[in-house]
């Protein structure tokens, strides 16, 4: 375990549930979530990006952009807080991912969105990368309220062989496939045919959760040679290839919808789980060493391809390139183009869903989140008195107003306070001349630290290393991708 800075640490140990009447069927939108993985949020090209995204584009020309949205740092909490409505520190998953050896997964008795979505009557399809548990196959997504999965369970795979440790880590509900093709295109095809199929006397509930842009950085070579002299290093291109190929299956995401006549009651929300990986170590594809580069990963020490401008940070950072990310939400029939740049969170998009479906979340798992549509469509306040970014328990985060509060309480330990309205790129330090704001904020964060279940990463480390007590771990999460255990631990088939 790359491990740099001793960390002990005491694991310690808010909301409500949509309650909404059921709308008739009729009345009921569709609805697409479409999230990236590890993209920039410079990286789109309503965003003034070289890299060519004109479909995603046109969802943002057409519908709400989201300019103050937060994710998680890092993959597995994120779909937690996405699927959930609740912030990962209520799963015991708020630190780093779930990786292959762990047999820990997204609590069995949490309500999941596709599960509220049945109730009310959705058909609910899913494609492309679950990182919520793998090693059994309860935490699988056709266990967890989808009607259809087709991807993979573990973080991720080679785009090509489908491969993680050696492990062939590709399924279509339950059954291990050994398919010919390139990552994206095969999401993209499944999640037209399933629309296609679509019996549209249900409403549709479509995830389609994208392993692109995550390392390792692979596409296919004609798709890359497209960015030949807009870009001089090899790698930008092909990660620019990967972001361009991701946006042409949005592109025929929404063909297929209009096809079918759907379009127009379609709600699609657009975002990725959390900021570039603007560190190598973040950026290594989960191979060896001496895998990284021929697997298309960064060698340590190098600069990944990604941009989060005007952003400080990236991936695994509670710095805003790490967790503020690009959204859009696009419905034709309802939305009309603006721009909202209220504080918004990965947990308001379970209740709002749930909102406009009628659905219900569960009376013992409140929400943290809230029904955010008067917010996105009317431009009203953010629901939210604060929202917590992140805790765990050596760091955490948390913005109310325009006030942003990163503490961290490894040794030596830092306190940053921002106005990130006016100070975006988080350059200026506030804590000294505003204490009283910053004594304010911390205690908001204190009392959601003391309601976080422990860490199942850091349970798990202490399990694996055999220590009693004292977990080593740098705070900006210093990792060796893979480690503990780099090959995948899958159910038989």
């Amino acid at each position: 375990m790359c491990s740099r800075l001793l960390l002990t640490a005491a694991l310690g140990a808010i909301g409500w549930a949509v309650t909404a009447p059921a709308a008739p069927a009729a009345d009921k939108p569709n609805i697409v979530v479409i999230l990236a993985d590890d993209l920039g949020n410079a990286d789109l090209g309503y965003r003034g990006s070289k890299i060519k995204t004109p479909n995603i584009d046109a969802l943002a020309r057409g519908g709400v952009r989201l300019e103050s949205y937060y994710g998680l740092p890092l993959c597995t909490p994120a779909r937690a807080a996405l699927m959930t409505g609740r912030y990962p520190m209520r799963h015991g998953l708020q630190t780093l991912v779930i990786f292959p050896g762990h047999k820990y997964g997204l609590p069995t008795d949490e309500k999941t969105l596709p599960q509220a979505l049945k109730e009310v009557g959705y058909a609910t399809y899913m494609v492309g990368k679950w990182h919520l548990g793998h090693a059994d196959k309860k935490f699988w997504p056709q266990n967890r309220g989808f009607d259809h999965f087709y991807g993979n369970v573990v973080g991720e795979v080679d785009y090509f062989t489908k491969d993680r440790g050696g492990v062939t880590d590709w399924q279509r509900n339950g059954t291990f496939l050994k398919e010919e093709g390139y990552y994206t295109h095969q999401i993209g095809r499944e999640a037209v045919g399933l629309i296609e199929k679509h019996d549209t006397a249900k409403p549709l509930f479509l995830y389609f959760a994208s392993l692109s842009a995550h390392a390792p950085y692979q596409a296919p070579k004609d798709e890359i040679a497209a960015y030949k002299d807009v870009f001089p290093d090899p790698q930008h291109r092909t990660y620019a290839a990967m972001v361009t190929g991701l946006d042409a299956e949005v592109g025929r995401i929404v063909a297929a919808l209009e096809k079918k006549g759907m379009r127009e009651n379609t709600v699609i929300f657009f975002t990725s789980d959390n900021g570039g990986a603007t560190s190598a170590l973040f950026a290594t594809g989960a191979r060896s060493p001496e895998e990284r580069g021929a697997s298309g990963g960064v060698a340590l020490g190098a600069k990944p391809p990604c941009s989060n401008a005007p952003f400080r940070g990236g991936k695994g950072s509670l710095k805003e390139g790490g967790v503020r990310l690009p959204a859009i939400v696009n419905w034709p029939a309802k939305l009309k183009p603006r721009v909202v740049n209220e504080p918004l969170h990965h947990v308001d998009v379970m209740p709002t869903l749930l909102g406009l479906a009628g659905g219900k979340g569960s009376s013992d798992h409140p929400f943290d989140g809230a029904d955010a549509l008067a917010t996105i469509a009317e431009g009203k306040p953010s629901p939210h008195d604060d929202i917590l970014i992140n805790v765990e328990a050596f760091r955490g985060a948390i913005r109310k107003d325009n006030w942003k509060l990163i503490k961290v309480a490894a040794l030596p330990g830092t306190t940053e306070l921002f106005d990130v309205s006016k100070d975006p790129g988080e350059t200026e330090n506030l804590a000294a001349k505003y204490p009283d704001v910053v004594k304010g904020l911390e205690a908001r964060l204190l009392n959601y630290a003391r309601q976080q279940k422990p860490s199942e990463w850091l349970k798990s480390q202490v399990d694996f290393l055999g220590f009693q007590g004292e977990t080593f771990l740098d705070p900006e999460y210093s990792t060796d991708g893979g480690l503990p255990h780099e090959k995948p631990v899958l159910p038989k088939k």
